[in-house]
């Protein structure tokens, strides 16, 4: 389902839980993600939280939450995980007022390629520093370094290595749920 809204109509619309997105003024709201991709993102925010919280580095939040990237083009997302540093905490009025540090985007079946490309294109034009893509069918987390246009992909027993977060370490496949459960 898709509609015209403007900034201000989407943010003094009633609250709510269902995954939503304003693309320069057109309302989108998917399908929620499936119980696998929800037990992946549990994973990795809990894994982000508890290390941010650790070594004091500022907030985690995973999705629904707003990101306005852009409030005159009325651009505004919602990733699936979130880290603010705690020295940009004052874009989270609220709501997220810009670029977070960082951002987890968990590949859907029906959003890959939007969450692939277009997303990551807003992130990199809008000043996030760093985008993770998870594929749940690979196996696979893609670490994209959105300033130097860098990127590594990790799998299996290998640490996640990130330049937002230096002194992360978690494995990748402790994201993924086993299979055949």
């Amino acid at each position: 389902m898709s509609q015209r809204m403007s900034l201000a109509a989407y943010l003094s619309a009633e609250e709510t839980n269902r995954p939503q997105e304003l693309a320069f003024g057109l309302l989108r709201e998917p399908p929620a993600p499936g119980f696998d991709h929800q037990i992946i993102v549990g994973r990795i925010h809990v894994a982000l939280d508890r290390h941010v919280r650790r070594y004091r580095l500022g907030d985690v939040v995973e999705a629904p939450v707003d990101v306005i990237l852009d409030r005159t083009r009325a651009l505004v997302v919602q990733p699936d995980v979130v880290f603010i540093s705690k020295d940009r905490r004052e874009i989270s009025a609220g709501r997220i007022w810009g670029a977070p540090a960082l951002v987890v985007e968990v590949l859907s079946t029906f959003r890959r390629r939007h969450d692939r490309v277009t997303k990551v294109q807003w992130y990199r034009q809008y000043g996030v520093r760093e985008c993770w893509i998870v594929d749940p069918v690979a196996g696979t987390i893609e670490v994209l370094d959105l300033v130097s246009a860098g990127a590594r992909t990790f799998e299996g027993l290998q640490r996640v290595r990130s330049r937002v977060l230096p002194r992360l370490r978690m494995r990748a496949d402790r994201a993924f749920a086993p299979q055949g459960r």
